[in-house]
């Protein structure tokens, strides 16, 4: 190998000590957890508990659908104007394919708001 190979493999030496401090910490604890956890089960530690009562119905309830497509559209188009950010430093650094880099960008937000006018149209933002 190469002097500079040499040298562009020692510089990923602290990062894989990092990672290996990391899994030996993560594996250390595992094996601590289960030497030092008490083994006896009990019914009554495994009851459900709140405020000393029983319980009076079920945990777990189920929340409206529409729940999770507010939650969907909202890390969709997120994510979409995120890419806004890194357009804005490229658009003023390439001044020479800055028409090319705007027009991307103009089709890019008629996608966005393609995506918001269906949802509008599907009803996706009226709460009932």
């Amino acid at each position: 190998m190469t002097k500079s190979g040499d040298a562009m493999l020692s510089q990923y030496i602290p990062v894989l000590l990092m990672l290996v401090i990391g899994f030996g910490f993560a594996a250390v604890t595992l094996i601590m957890t289960h030497m030092v956890n008490p083994r006896v089960k009990e019914p009554i530690k495994d009851s459900v508990y709140e405020s000393g009562l029983p319980p009076q119905m079920e945990a777990r309830l189920r929340y409206p659908i529409r729940f999770y497509l507010v939650a969907m559209m909202f890390i969709l188009f997120d994510v979409e104007v995120i890419f806004f950010y890194p357009w804005a430093v490229v658009y003023k650094k390439f001044l020479t394919y800055s028409s090319f880099i705007f027009w991307e960008m103009v089709v890019f937000i008629a996608i966005l708001f393609a995506g918001y006018y269906y949802l509008f149209k599907r009803g996706a933002f009226k709460w009932e």
